[in-house]
């Protein structure tokens, strides 16, 4: 396999991971805005997938990868 292709692969593999924890991270902000009274664990869990989110897409950022390449 060429170093291209695994590099398409990887970058592929980072936009799946990014798009699936915004939904998850969406997921936890809509829980808690909806909740009467949000626990510790909810913001927790919340700012967790917020870090996550943001490491990916500076990751994403530095790699340049654009996701209108994989998903037309």
């Amino acid at each position: 396999m060429g170093k291209k292709k695994r590099k398409r692969e990887v970058d592929k593999q980072l936009l799946d991971s990014l798009f699936a924890i915004e939904y998850e991270w969406k997921q936890i902000q809509s829980i808690l805005n909806k909740s009467i009274e949000s626990t510790e664990d909810g913001f927790y869990k919340e700012n967790l997938a917020r870090a996550k989110y943001l490491y990916l897409l500076k990751e994403a950022k530095h790699r340049k990868i654009r996701a209108t390449r994989f998903y037309q």
